[in-house]
């Protein structure tokens, strides 16, 4: 699995994760939803998210374009 794929996996799961708790805990929850989304957001102008930093160190994942390169 390429990084940008388990981004975007990663990304929805939290959306999911953030409108769950805001239903059946609490509503301040929504925010999390925000900053997820705020977050996408700003990554799609600016191509650092610190997500996939994270992604990177703890699972090792490479990008789509290093997959291409490997090959």
């Amino acid at each position: 699995m390429s990084l940008e794929r388990a981004l975007t996996a990663f990304a929805g799961f939290m959306v999911l994760l953030s409108v769950a708790l805001t239903v059946w805990v609490h509503p301040n929850f929504i925010w999390l939803t925000v900053f997820v989304g705020a977050n996408l957001f700003q990554q799609s102008f600016t191509g650092f998210c610190p997500a996939s930093i994270a992604l990177r160190k703890l699972f090792g994942l490479k990008t789509e374009r290093e997959l291409a390169n490997s090959r």
